[in-house]
């Protein structure tokens, strides 16, 4: 199998499309996958919560980041604790959803791509208003924004493959 940036970055997404759907379905959020709004580059707007995974391995390096508008962040948080908490970006254990989440999108889509040696950090999490991420303007950097509708809201994963 070619491990070259493109490849990998192909089959990030497609495993991790299919695994944020996934995963949203196992804790009862229908994720509605806006293939006509795919974009190159990174394209999040509104986003207030971010949660960022290294994907590590090989001689790749990738970054998995989970972005959400508040409207989104409120239905998982909601899921994940059964309304017992409110989502509040200030709260470290309403953020804890959004790493969780991201947690196990990125271990089911790993199992998917079935690529050898590859790991994921543990996430770091981000909050604020129109969270922007800047990615380097370089030949050998990747990335790919995939945007999701969530209960009126969007979500947005953001995949990054540094190539060798």
């Amino acid at each position: 199998m070619a491990t070259d940036a493109s490849t990998l970055l192909s089959i990030l997404v497609n495993s991790y499309t299919g695994s944020l759907i996934s995963v949203s379905h196992t804790v009862g959020i229908a994720a509605e996958f806006l293939k006509s709004e795919i974009a190159a580059g990174i394209n999040a707007p509104g986003s207030r919560v971010a949660a960022l995974i290294g994907i590590v391995g090989g001689a790749m390096h990738s970054t998995a980041s989970l972005m959400a508008d508040m409207l989104a962040f409120e239905a998982y948080v909601a899921a994940f604790t059964g309304g017992m908490i409110k989502a509040d970006t200030d709260d470290p254990m309403s953020m804890s959803v959004l790493g969780e989440f991201t947690n196990m999108i990125s271990g089911q889509a790993l199992i998917k791509a079935n690529i050898r040696g590859l790991d994921i950090t543990p996430p770091q999490m981000l909050s604020g208003e129109n969270i922007k991420a800047i990615p380097p303007h370089k030949g050998d950097v990747k990335s790919f924004t995939l945007p999701f509708r969530v209960n009126g809201g969007k979500v947005f994963l953001i995949l990054t493959v540094h190539g060798s």
